[in-house]
């Protein structure tokens, strides 16, 4: 029987390719959301739902903010935007470099406006020597990001959604962030998409591994029988 008693809404927020989906599917226990090295994977919201002790944290993984260059492009920053809105707290997901560009500035200034928690999570940290982390930590968001250094984060936290680093400590964080109230999602669920879309993703991760010059990544799968 569980015995829920708290839920956070937390949204995943990043450029693309910086491993939104691959967090979301690390927190959750199993594989929630496609992950590929193409940009614009993720297309839509996608909720990974997790249960710890006594809290649901309800994860919107949300497509990677870019320049828009078509309808669908468009529509994914639309996305992004919109899931910043009316959560508990936002995980901005930076990579392990020195160096903040336009769509890291776009979501600081989405989450100043919107006046909501933010942790910074540096992801990737596997693939780089411990002592590169700090000039990391130390130069991100400085003039050239947000005109400004900004101290607006709640925690900075080294993670590896790869490897596992960092995970429980983000864990222990966000806990801070759990709102009173009924379990939104019920035992045993892992994400709020329909079966059949799942199965759909999962065909299209496959068309985005095996397929390069013979298909763009802006291939979409429909599932008519089921």
């Amino acid at each position: 029987m569980s015995n829920i008693t708290k839920t956070a809404m937390i949204t995943v927020c990043g450029r693309p390719n910086v491993g939104k989906s691959s967090l979301t599917n690390a927190l959750v226990g199993e594989k929630v959301a496609i992950v590929s090295n193409k940009a614009q994977t993720t297309r839509n919201r996608i909720y990974g739902i997790v249960n710890r002790e006594d809290t649901q944290y309800i994860l919107l993984d949300t497509p990677g903010l870019h320049k828009p260059k078509s309808a669908l492009g468009d529509y994914m920053v639309k996305v992004v935007t919109s899931s910043l809105s009316d959560v508990d707290c936002a995980l901005l997901l930076v990579e392990p470099i020195p160096h903040v560009g336009g769509p890291e500035k776009a979501l600081i200034d989405r989450i100043r406006e919107e006046k909501i928690p933010c942790i910074l999570c540096i992801n990737k940290i596997d693939t780089v020597e411990p002592a590169e982390l700090l000039p990391v930590i130390c130069l991100l968001y400085t003039s050239d990001a947000a005109d400004e250094v900004w101290d607006g984060f709640d925690a900075i936290i080294p993670i590896s959604a790869h490897k596992g680093g960092g995970l429980d400590d983000l864990m222990h964080e966000l806990q801070k962030y759990a709102q009173e109230g009924p379990q939104l999602f019920p035992d045993g669920e892992t994400t709020d998409q329909p079966e059949r879309q799942v199965m759909g993703e999962l065909l299209r991760e496959k068309l985005l591994l095996c397929l390069d010059k013979e298909i763009p990544h802006g291939t979409a799968v429909e599932i008519t029988k089921f």
